[in-house]
Order: structure tokens, then C-alpha cells, then sequence
């Protein structure tokens, strides 16, 4: 952000933009958005919607819900993790880099796999731990 606002204000004030910065802030971007995710997840951060809470509650179904939810989405998120895994494999072996900055695109790629990977890890865990030890799980998410 802070590279951002000072590339705006010499691009705007001195005509003297930083050169590659809008490659620097997509890879950035990507790093602290996948660095998040695990963390996110483990937390119960994602943005939810509550249609089927009322019924869920008057039937006592809460971690049921929970557990499906966070072992269904982490299994979801291992065919997306072996992909950038796979991709980050083909990237390295073409050699590819970015445009201006040449940092190689696989590590990068090889990061989100990892993340992706990580995060399909922890919600599955997390769904694990809601069925079988939600003692563990702090007040809010053990319902």
C-alpha cells in the first residue's frame, strides 16, 4: 500500500513513476493474500451467510454444519493447490519471470500452491476437531 501511494505521488507530483510498480503489486498482493489464508481459515474468518442458521440452531445441527463445511471446502482446495503446484513446475522449467523485475513466476506460483495447500490442511483439521474434540475450539466456533 505504502508503495503504491508513493508511486501515485511521484507519478502525480514529480512526473517520475516507479518504474514496475504495478508488477511489485500484483506479486505482493498475491503473497499477502495466500499468507493470510491459513490463518483466516483456522479462525472461521471467511465472510458467511446465515439463511440456514434459525433451522440449523433449533436443531441443534451446529457441528455438523461446521464440520462438513470446513472438511468439504478443504478437500475442495486440494485440486486447486496440486494445479499451482503443477504450474509452478512448468514455470520453473520454462524459466519464466516477470516482465521488469524478472522474479521467477514459480516461486510465486510454488507460494499459493503451498498456501493453498496449507489451508486445505487446517480447514480440514478444523472440521475434524469440530466432531471429535470441540472443547479445543474457543467459545464462538464450538456451538
Amino acid at each position: 500500500m505504502t508503495m503504491t501511494l508513493a508511486d501515485v505521488i511521484l507519478r502525480s507530483g514529480l512526473n517520475a513513476p516507479i518504474q514496475a510498480a504495478t508488477e511489485l503489486t500484483r506479486v505482493l498482493m498475491a503473497v499477502m493474500v495466500f499468507s493470510c489464508l491459513p490463518v483466516i481459515s483456522a479462525k472461521g474468518g471467511h465472510i458467511a451467510v446465515d439463511l440456514f442458521d434459525g433451522i440449523v440452531d433449533r436443531l441443534h445441527l451446529n457441528r455438523l454444519r461446521e464440520t462438513a463445511i470446513n472438511i468439504a471446502c478443504g478437500g475442495m482446495l486440494v485440486w486447486p493447490a496440486e494445479r499451482l503446484w503443477m504450474l509452478a513446475g512448468r514455470a520453473r522449467g520454462y524459466g519464466d519471470v516477470t516482465e521488469y523485475l524478472s522474479i521467477p513466476v514459480y516461486l510465486v506460483t510454488g507460494f499459493i500452491a503451498i498456501s493453498a495447500a496449507l489451508t486445505a490442511a487446517v480447514m480440514v483439521a478444523v472440521g475434524l476437531i469440530h466432531i471429535f474434540a470441540p472443547h479445543l475450539l474457543d467459545g464462538d466456533r464450538a456451538q
